[in-house]
């Protein structure tokens, strides 16, 4: 039978010949196509399908071709993919294995680029009511980059130059297939940093490239990073004509990595020039407020006059009102005493009796009166005195000396009233009616009497009566014996 000539294969083998002539008849390809389902295995690897409109190849990028590409791929994006051809014989399928993987032109990736700006700003991610101020002087500046790479070297030489400041670089590539995850890794480390070492402003910074370069910063993750990062943030990607989506996000947008450092910090030459400005205007201002004010008071202090001249109108009143007040006192004493001298005569024994003590105190008392009527004067003179505002020393000096007087006149009324007589020895005599025993001839033999001291009045007795006929050079004697009671 001719089926006898056929030659014979397991499914292994055929499977294999299958793979040889695939890999050898297509070990080089360059295919174009849009980029379909895009899956990361965790070991790395990278599945996708390329398709058109009427078919689909799988394709496949091992890791470490994956994080080559400088385009990360992504669904909906046209692409040249160059690899080869081979096929996985588990499930008798054939796949694309691809070594490089590049846009397909400048517009596929535009037009990715404006789709992908226009869905963030339909979500708010680029209001300018969402942009801070960057800070005039940062304490500390972030910034995500190379480390190794000449954009940290001409940022640090910059700030050196305008305002030495220090700086905390966060390491990240900024190319491949790794760079968005190591960026956005980058400004959150920064926003997370303790209180004493988080940065005022972060800056994340490349040098310039080709689109697919910068392709890293218009990733979404990236984007979305820069927008929600509680730190003022600075793009400053590639050179002044390119332009990312991380710039429409950031809080400032700078032309290039040497002008986000100037944007950061100011000129420290021309702060000190500044301050010194204003020391010298504030010196100015407040010198001529102190000579206004200086010119203020020497006018004032020529419409005040001499200071006597205020002073000895109120020298003057105060002299008047002591006088017053002594006068007034000798006037009072004179009237008392002439009151006094009428009403002694009319004093009858029966008034006398019995009252001696009270009218004493009643005596001690107008006295007192009188004292207290002088004292309150006094007092109101003084504060009249103090209103007037005068010199303390000399004011001081004027009420000792009237205080003085006013006690000099005190001890004088106190000497007047007849107790002050019984306390230096003297006493007074009175007969049983209460009449005064003024002299030794008016007194009664056996008569009883009342001797009143200066602490309390006794009982005596008469018990001699003087000789009438005796010489008028001897003085009258009069023996009196005490009986307490």
């Amino acid at each position: 039978m001719a089926s006898d000539n056929v030659p014979e294969y397991s499914v292994s083998e055929l499977s294999g010949k299958l793979k040889r002539t695939i890999e050898d008849t297509y070990g080089y390809v360059r295919v174009r196509g849009e980029l379909g389902r895009v899956t990361r295995a965790a070991s790395g690897h990278v599945y996708l399908d390329m398709k058109d409109e009427r078919a689909v190849i799988s394709s496949v990028m091992w890791k470490g071709t994956a994080a080559r590409q400088s385009v990360k791929p992504e669904q909906g994006l046209e692409v040249i993919a160059t690899g080869r051809m081979s096929t996985f014989p588990g499930q008798s399928r054939y796949q694309l294995i691809i070594d490089t993987l590049a846009p397909a032109g400048a517009g596929a990736l535009m037009a990715l680029y404006e789709e992908r700006k226009k869905k963030l700003a339909e979500e708010g991610l680029f209001a300018p009511e969402r942009k801070r101020p960057i800070p005039r002087l940062p304490r500390r500046i972030g910034v995500v980059t190379s480390p190794s790479g000449a954009v940290i070297r001409d940022i640090l030489h910059r700030l050196r130059d305008r305002f030495p400041s220090h700086v905390i670089v966060w390491p990240s590539v900024v190319q491949g297939e790794n760079a968005p995850a190591q960026i956005v890794r980058g400004i959150k480390g920064l926003a997370a940093l303790p209180d004493d070492q988080r940065p005022d402003t972060v800056i994340v910074a490349r040098g310039g490239g080709s689109l697919e370069d910068l392709w890293c910063f218009n990733d979404e993750d990236v984007v979305r990073a820069a927008a929600a990062s509680p730190i003022p943030l600075i793009s400053a990607v590639g050179h002044e004509t390119d332009t990312t989506l991380i710039d429409f996000a950031a809080d400032l947008r700078a032309p290039t990595p040497t002008a986000a450092a100037e944007i950061a910090v100011p000129v420290r030459t021309e702060l000190l020039s500044d301050i010194a400005s204003l020391e010298g205007r504030l010196i100015r201002q407040l010198t001529a407020q102190i000579e206004g004010a200086r010119l203020r008071l020497q006018a004032a202090s020529r419409g005040l006059g001499a200071p006597g001249a205020l002073i000895e109108p109120a020298v003057q009143r105060l002299d008047r009102a002591d006088e017053q007040l002594q006068n007034a006192v000798r006037r009072s004493i004179a009237e008392r005493d002439l009151r006094l001298g009428r009403v002694a005569p009319r004093l009858t024994p029966s008034l006398l009796r019995g009252d001696t003590q009270r009218r004493s105190d009643r005596l001690a008392t107008v006295g007192e009166r009188l004292i207290a009527s002088m004292a309150q004067r006094y007092g109101n003179l003084t504060q009249r005195l103090l209103d007037q505002r005068l010199p303390t020393g000399l004011l001081r000096s004027r009420l000792d000396a009237k205080a003085s007087s006013l006690a000099q006149m005190e001890r004088l009324l106190a000497s007047v009233s007849y107790h002050g007589v019984l306390d230096r020895g003297f006493a007074l005599v009175t007969n049983a009616d209460g009449s005064l025993i003024k002299r030794a001839k008016d007194a009664t033999k056996a008569e009883e009497v009342t001797i009143t001291f200066a602490d309390a009045p006794v009982k005596a007795v008469i018990a001699g009566k003087a000789n009438k006929k005796s010489s008028k050079k001897a003085p009258p004697k009069t023996q009196a014996t005490l009986f307490e009671r």
